[in-house]
C-alpha cells in the first residue's frame, strides 16, 4: 500500500520456492490473501524475491509480461526486490550459503542485472524500483584489499548498467547494499568505510553514479543486533553522502538478564533455546555488565558461552526475525522500540520511500509465535506498520 508517497509491503522471501512455477503459486496463495486483509480496494506493495534460476527462466521463457499482467490485474506492485538470496532460501540448511556468490563474482552482478531488467518490466510507469543486495560477503580472511576492489568494480559496473537502463527507459532502479552482522559491511561505519575507500573518489562521474544507483538498505533488526542506535545509523549514512534506498522493517530477539534472579535468567535461557534451528544464521551479540560486546556467528555458540558464564552478561541480541507487531513474548523482548525509532528518524527523508516488512522466518519460529495461516501473520505485520 502507499501512504503519504511511501510504499509499504512485505518481502516474499518468506515463501519457499526457487523456481517460477512455485513463485507464482505462492503469490496466488499468500500475497492475494494478505491483500484481501490489508488493501482489498487499493494497490498493495510487495517486495519480490526471485532466485537466480527463476529470473533466468522468466527471461528465457518470455514469462515477464505474463507476470506483469497478473500483478497488475490483482493490484500488486513490486516496488522493491530482495536480491540478497541467490539460490534456494528455504532448503534444509541455508546458513552461510546465503552469502554466495559474493560481490567479487560475475554471477552476483549478472543476477543483479537480470533482476533490474525484470523489475523495470514489471513495474507500472513512473514508479522507481529498489533492490536490496548482499553486503559483499561473509567477513572472513578472504575479504582483503584485492577482494574488496573486485567487489567495487562489479558494483560500479552494475551502476553503469542501471544508468544505461534509466537513459533508455526513464526508469530509476537503484541497488541497496544491506549491512548484516558478521558480514564485511555490518554497521554504518563499516559501510561508510567501503564507500569511501573503494567506491567514492575515482572520478566525479563515478561518484554521481554511486550516489544515485548504489544506496544502502537499512535492516532495523541488523543494526539492533549490533547495538547501533537507529538515529545514529541513519544520520551517519546520510552525513557520508550516501542515500538510504529502502528500509527493511524487521525485529530481533532481545534477552535481558537480571544479576540477582537465577530463576528469571534460567527462563530466559530456556526461551532462547527455542530459537536454535538449523536453517538460518542467527548471529548473536552478548553485552557484558561492563558494556562491552562479543559477537558470535550463531546462537548455539552464544548459548554455550551464556551457560558457562551467565553472570558476566546483561543482554543478548539475536538475529532472528520475529513478528514486528510483538513487543515481547514470555520473558523475551523484541526490538520493536528500535523500529519506532527508525521510522521517526526517517520520516522526513523525502528520498526514502520504500519500507518492506521482512519477517522471513515464520516457518522456523517457535510454535507459540506462529499463526495458523501464514497470510494472517503477514497481514497483521502490514496493518501494524501502516498504523504506526
Amino acid at each position: 500500500m502507499k501512504i503519504d508517497d511511501k510504499w509499504i509491503g512485505y518481502c516474499t522471501n518468506v515463501h519457499a520456492g526457487s523456481n517460477l512455477e512455485v513463485t507464482q503459486s505462492n503469490l496466488e496463495q499468500h500475497a492475494l490473501a494478505v491483500k484481501q486483509q490489508c488493501a482489498p480496494e487499493s494497490e498493495m506493495g510487495i517486495g519480490l524475491w526471485l532466485s537466480d534460476q527463476t529470473a533466468i527462466d522468466m527471461i528465457s521463457q518470455d514469462k515477464v509480461a505474463e507476470l506483469r499482467d497478473w500483478l497488475a490485474q490483482h493490484g500488486l506492485v513490486p516496488f522493491t526486490f530482495n536480491g540478497f538470496p541467490y539460490g534456494d532460501f528455504h532448503q534444509d540448511e541455508v546458513k552461510k550459503l546465503v552469502y554466495l556468490p559474493t560481490w567479487a563474482d560475475d554471477s552476483r552482478r549478472e543476477y543483479s542485472e537480470r533482476l533490474a531488467q525484470i523489475q523495470h518490466e514489471l513495474l507500472p510507469p513512473g514508479i522507481p524500483g529498489s533492490i536490496s543486495t548482499l553486503p559483499l560477503a561473509w567477513d572472513d580472511d578472504k575479504a582483503d584489499t584485492e577482494f574488496l576492489e573486485s567487489c567495487a568494480s562489479q558494483l560500479i559496473e552494475l551502476a553503469e548498467f542501471l544508468e544505461d537502463l534509466e537513459s533508455r527507459t526513464n526508469r530509476l532502479i537503484y541497488f541497496c547494499i544491506e549491512p548484516e552482522p558478521g558480514c564485511v559491511m555490518q554497521t554504518s561505519q563499516t559501510c561508510i568505510d567501503f564507500y569511501e575507500k573503494y567506491l567514492f573518489g575515482k572520478s566525479s562521474t563515478t561518484d554521481q553514479l554511486v550516489h544515485r544507483y548504489l544506496r544502502v538498505c537499512h535492516d532495523i533488526c541488523h543494526s539492533a543486533v549490533m547495538f547501533e542506535e537507529q538515529d545514529e545509523f541513519v544520520q551517519n549514512i546520510y552525513d557520508a553522502g550516501i542515500q538510504i534506498g529502502k528500509v527493511q522493517v524487521s525485529s530481533a530477539v532481545h534477552a535481558r538478564f537480571q544479576p540477582d534472579s537465577s530463576e528469571h535468567n534460567q527462563s530466559v535461557l530456556d526461551d532462547l533455546s527455542k530459537f536454535k534451528e538449523p536453517r538460518y544464521m542467527h548471529q548473536t551479540v552478548l553485552k557484558s555488565r561492563e558494556g562491552d560486546t562479543r559477537f558470535y556467528n550463531d546462537l548455539p555458540e552464544a548459548m554455550e558461552e551464556l551457560k558457562g558464564n551467565l553472570a558476566a552478561y546483561s543482554e543478548a541480541r539475536v538475529h532472528f526475525h520475529v513478528p514486528i507487531f510483538l513487543k515481547e513474548f514470555g520473558v523475551l523482548k523484541t526490538s520493536q522500540t528500535e523500529i519506532l525509532q527508525c521510522l521517526d528518524a526517517t520520516q522526513n527523508r523525502e528520498d526514502l520511500i520504500h519500507f518492506e516488512a521482512e519477517t522471513y522466518a515464520w516457518d522456523v519460529l517457535p510454535a507459540a509465535l506462529k499463526k495458523e495461516k501464514l497470510a494472517d501473520g503477514i497481514a497483521d505485520e502490514i496493518k501494524w506498520l501502516a498504523g504506526v
